[in-house]
């Protein structure tokens, strides 16, 4: 028997999706990517929401097919055997990890714009106490501190997108209508060419990550089958209005070379400010704390649960499988945590690059994630002649060209100037963790373990197809 509680229902699902994938990505680090590629960074996000809605539909339709193999990782292990399975956890748990530090560090500094006096550490102390908190009551409670802390995210933008519509169409009192010269001054609509698209596309890219958040979540949902498949494809056609809509707003409202990066000059507030709402730096600076906050919420939730797995099928100490009366796997939360504050000091006291380093190997694991889901979904379709239908064939070749899309992505970073040290630093984890997989296989041919009378849970089926499967 699955000793995690089922507690989530579709409307926290929808909310985690949303909150694992919006974080300072959208208000402070699309102004990265605008200053990259500028206004053609739309096309930027449009393709890689065509990547992330792939994604979306190909785990969802895996889920529904196998609602009680628990995240992406236990569906690799039955379509992609053992190796790559304990390859994608480990590499995905890593970079979730390092991800929650980064965001840990983010909420600290946005604290601190209200009391700089305050040593730097003290904020981001506190906020990971909050969340780990959160994390360890139930799964229920973690869900409703989701679902909130996601839904000021989702006010705040849709006020900015309605602003900024009515600013650039109607005016607002006061103010005539700024209209679109934005998309075309400043040397066109795409001054860096095709380049400065795809150079954008990294950046694009770890805006999305996230979208997989559902595939874990669906373990401890109340109906995985009905609620991950409906939650999962809503959240990533969301994100992609989300991203493109306030995206073409900012390029509107602030001339692209301008876009700003810090709370002060953030977009968000700019049009706040003309709008002429009062103390629009601390509204502002107070959501993307929310939105910081909410990201290392559903991270830590990740980790924690990617860990629990990996414990299960006996690719990581059996400690971290060990569930307690509130059904949460306590011990592989700590850990994950300890990783956090770890994470977190290496950004606070190490200098910038080493930060930036961090936000890269997050990245570089996160990407590497995609292209084994991707992957996963190939050989699911392979396994499966019913699935030779023109939709799951338009979606297989969706996949295919999704992987070389992201294989070009992971590929770029290693030459941006940006990301080329955090390239050479994973390439090296990279290849310890698939050691460590091959060792695994050698040396560890045991089946899963039953974690205890408190802890069980059925051993993850073998690679191959079933009989049957759900529709």
């Amino acid at each position: 028997m699955d000793p995690l509680r089922h507690d989530l229902s579709r409307r926290q699902m929808r909310m985690i999706g949303i909150g694992g994938a919006i974080g300072t990505g959208l208000f402070l680090g699309s102004a990265a990517a605008i200053a990259t590629a500028g206004p053609a960074v739309v096309v930027s996000f449009l393709i890689g929401g065509a990547v992330a809605l792939t994604l979306a539909y190909a785990l969802s339709t895996m889920v529904a097919a196998y609602p009680g193999v628990h995240g992406f990782g236990g569906l690799a292990h039955r379509f992609l055997g053992r190796g790559p399975a304990f390859v994608q956890r480990w590499w995905y748990w890593g970079a979730q990890v390092v991800n929650v530090g980064s965001e840990a560090l983010a909420a600290g500094i946005y604290v601190r714009l209200w009391w700089p006096q305050l040593p730097l550490w003290v904020p981001v102390a506190v906020i990971a106490i909050v969340v780990l908190a959160a994390n360890a009551l139930t799964v229920r409670v973690f869900g409703e501190f989701e679902y909130w802390f996601a839904m000021i995210k989702v006010v705040a933008i849709l006020l900015f997108i309605g602003l900024g519509v009515a600013a650039i169409f109607f005016g607002l009192p006061g103010s005539p209508a700024i209209g679109l010269s934005g998309w075309t001054d400043h040397g066109g609509f795409a001054p860096f060419g095709l380049p400065g698209i795809w150079l954008a596309m990294v950046l694009v890219f770890f805006s999305y990550m996230g979208t997989e958040s559902m595939a874990i979540a669906a373990g401890e949902a109340r109906d995985a089958r009905r609620d991950v498949v409906a939650a999962t494809r809503g959240v990533v056609v969301r994100l992609l209005l989300f991203y493109v809509l306030a995206t073409a707003v900012v390029i509107s409202v602030v001339p692209w070379t301008d876009a700003g990066g810090t709370v002060t000059a953030s977009p968000f507030v700019r049009l706040f400010q003309y709008a002429g709402i009062p103390a629009a730096v601390h509204i502002m600076n107070a959501v993307v704390l929310v939105a910081a906050v909410s990201a290392m919420n559903t991270n830590v939730y990740l980790t924690s649960r990617t860990l629990y797995q990996l414990s299960v099928t006996r690719h990581a100490p059996g400690v971290f499988a060990r569930v307690n009366r509130r059904g949460v796997p306590l011990n592989a939360l700590v850990f994950s945590g300890l990783g956090l504050v770890l994470a977190a000091l290496l950004a606070a006291f190490a200098p910038g690059q080493a930060f930036l380093a961090l936000v890269g190997l997050a990245l570089g694991g996160a990407v590497l994630t995609w292209v084994l889901i991707l992957a996963t979904y190939l050989a699911f379709w392979r396994a499966h002649p019913e699935r030779r239908s023109p939709r799951g064939n338009l979606l297989a070749a969706g996949s295919a060209l999704s992987i070389l899309v992201l294989l070009g992505v992971l590929a770029t970073m290693s030459v941006t100037e940006t990301f080329a040290t955090p390239a050479r630093l994973g390439a090296p984890l990279l290849l310890l963790v698939v050691v460590a997989a091959v060792a695994h296989r050698l040396l560890g041919r045991r089946p899963a373990r039953n974690p205890g009378r408190r802890s069980r849970l059925r051993t993850p089926p073998r690679r191959g197809p079933p009989g049957r499967i759900a529709r």
